[in-house]
C-alpha cells in the first residue's frame, strides 16, 4: 500500500474551482490554479501561448467546435471536411501559432431575422479560426471569470438566463420596483478595439496571445461582394466575442456594485433595480456617463426608467415582460413561437395529424420549460390557438372551409381528441408545475 505524504494530504483540492470557472483543459494545472487563487506578480499572466497550443487544449477546442456544428467560413471548409484531416490541420495550426505565422481568414457575414422586421448581422469565421479562438478562450477565460461580478450572468460557466431571471424576481420581491431598463445600441459592433485591448492587457501580458486576439479583432469582413476591415466591434458569431463583451462591461459591473446598486446583466442586456425614482435617475446618470466615456451608446428609444408596478411602465428582460406585479411573455417572444407553430400547422402541409403533433411537442415542451413562470392565461390561450389551427387542418382535408373556430368544429374535434393523440398541453403542464411547487412547500413566483 502506497503511503500518502503530509504534503499530499495537505494539498488543496481545486476540483471545485475548476468546476466554478468551467475549466476543461489539463493546461490549467493545480499550480496555475493556486496562482489564480493567491494572485500573480503584478496581477498579470505571462507565458500563456504554450498552454493555448498544447495538444490537450487544441483537441478540446476542436471537439467543442465540432459539437457546436456551424457553417463553413470563406474557405468553404465544413466541419465534415475538417474532420477528415483534423490531425494534420491541428498540427499545422499549432506550428503556425508557435512560429508567429498564424493569419486569420476573413469573416463571412450574413444577416438573420431578429423577429421584429429588422436583421441582425452574424459573423461566421472559418472552422480553423473558430478552433484557435476556442483554444484562447479555454486558457484566458478562467483568469477573467475569477474576478467577474456576481451581477453578470450571460455566457458564463454555470450561469444562465434562468439565474438572471430569479435574481430579478428576488429584487422585485424586496421592493426594488423602480427599474432602469438599459439597451446598448449595436453593442457587439461598437466596442472600441483600443479600450478593449487595454482591459485585456490589465490581466494578460503575453504579447503573442495579445497579437492573436488583436488579429481576430482586425479580421476582414466579407459580405457578398463587399469587404472591409472593422475599426471597432467584435463579430457576433465569433467564439471569443461573448467573453470579450463581458470583459469590456466588467468595469461597469464593478462601478454599479461599488455604488450599491442592484444590477442584473446578461451580456449587453441589463437592468438596474432601485427602491426610489431618485435612485433610479441617479443610476441612469452614472450609466450614461460611463457609456459615453467608453464609446458606447444607450438606445434612445429602448432605454427608460419606470415603476414596473404601474401599467405601461414595465420592462422587458430575457424574453419576459415584468409589469403591474405580473410576469408575461414578451410580445416578440410570443410571436416568434407562433411563427414556428404556423410553419408546422399549415392547412396544406400534407403531413398526418400524428406527425404534426410529434413535430410540435418537443418545441412546446422546451418553450414551456423556459416560460413556465409567465401569467397563467398565456398557456390557456396558446393551447386554444394551437387546437384551432389543427382543427383548420382537419377541416381542409375534409374539403371544408373555415378556420376551425365554430362550435361545430369544436364538437367534432374536442380538446380531448387532441389530448388522446398526445398533444402537449401548456395549461396542464402549468397546473402540474404549480401543484409540484405547492407540494414541496416552495413559494411560487406570483402569477395572477
Amino acid at each position: 500500500m502506497l503511503e500518502i505524504t503530509k504534503q499530499e494530504r495537505e494539498a488543496p483540492d481545486y476540483n471545485l474551482l475548476r468546476l466554478k470557472l468551467g475549466i476543461k483543459v489539463t493546461a490549467w494545472s493545480d499550480r496555475m490554479l493556486a496562482a489564480l487563487e493567491n494572485g500573480v506578480k503584478g496581477n498579470k499572466w505571462f507565458s500563456l501561448i504554450d498552454k493555448i497550443t498544447s495538444n490537450n487544449t487544441v483537441l478540446t477546442a476542436w471537439e467543442l467546435v465540432k459539437k457546436n456544428k456551424g457553417s463553413a467560413g470563406v474557405d468553404k471548409v465544413t466541419i465534415e471536411k475538417f474532420e477528415a484531416k483534423y490531425p494534420q490541420y491541428l498540427a499545422e495550426m499549432q506550428k503556425e501559432i508557435r512560429e508567429d505565422k498564424y493569419k486569420s481568414l476573413q469573416i463571412r457575414r450574413k444577416h438573420i431575422d431578429k423577429g421584429d422586421g429588422k436583421m441582425r448581422p452574424l459573423g461566421i469565421p472559418c472552422v480553423r479560426d473558430r478552433i484557435v479562438q476556442c483554444a484562447i478562450k479555454l486558457i484566458i477565460e478562467p483568469i477573467f471569470e475569477n474576478e467577474f461580478a456576481e451581477t453578470s450572468y450571460g455566457f458564463r460557466p454555470g450561469r444562465g438566463c434562468k439565474d438572471a431571471l430569479r435574481k430579478v424576481q428576488e429584487n422585485l420581491d424586496q421592493g426594488y420596483i423602480y427599474v432602469v431598463d438599459a439597451d446598448l445600441k449595436s453593442y457587439f459592433d461598437t466596442i472600441p478595439h483600443d479600450k478593449l485591448m487595454d482591459n485585456i492587457q490589465e490581466k494578460i501580458a503575453d504579447g503573442r496571445v495579445l497579437n492573436l486576439i488583436q488579429g481576430f479583432l482586425k479580421q476582414g469582413i466579407l459580405e457578398e461582394c463587399k469587404e472591409w476591415i472593422p475599426t471597432e466591434g467584435t463579430p457576433q458569431g465569433a467564439v471569443l466575442s461573448p467573453l470579450l463583451a463581458n470583459i469590456y462591461l466588467h468595469p461597469l459591473d464593478q462601478l454599479m456594485e461599488s455604488k450599491g446598486y442592484k444590477m442584473v446583466r446578461y451580456a449587453d442586456d441589463f437592468v438596474v433595480m432601485c427602491q426610489t425614482i431618485e435612485e433610479a435617475q441617479k443610476a441612469f446618470s452614472i450609466i450614461k456617463i460611463w457609456t459615453q466615456d467608453n464609446g458606447l451608446i444607450l438606445h434612445p428609444d429602448k432605454t427608460h426608467i419606470g415603476n414596473c408596478q404601474i401599467p405601461g411602465q414595465g420592462f422587458e428582460f430575457l424574453g419576459y415582460r415584468f409589469e403591474n406585479g405580473e410576469r408575461h411573455v414578451r410580445k416578440k417572444s410570443l410571436n416568434k413561437l407562433k411563427d414556428k407553430i404556423r410553419e408546422r400547422t399549415k392547412r396544406n402541409n400534407g403531413y398526418s395529424l400524428d406527425h404534426t403533433i410529434r413535430k410540435l411537442n418537443p418545441m412546446l415542451i422546451g418553450w414551456f420549460g423556459y416560460f413556465k413562470h409567465a401569467h397563467k392565461w398565456t398557456f390557456e390561450r396558446l393551447d386554444g390557438w394551437i387546437r384551432r389551427r389543427l382543427r383548420a387542418m382537419l377541416k381542409r382535408r375534409e374539403k371544408g372551409r373555415g378556420m376551425g373556430k365554430t362550435m361545430k368544429d369544436h364538437i367534432k374535434w374536442p380538446n380531448k381528441y387532441f389530448a388522446n393523440l398526445g398533444l402537449f398541453s401548456l395549461e396542464e403542464a402549468y397546473k402540474k408545475a404549480l401543484c409540484a411547487l405547492k407540494t414541496k412547500g416552495s413559494v411560487p413566483i406570483p402569477m395572477r
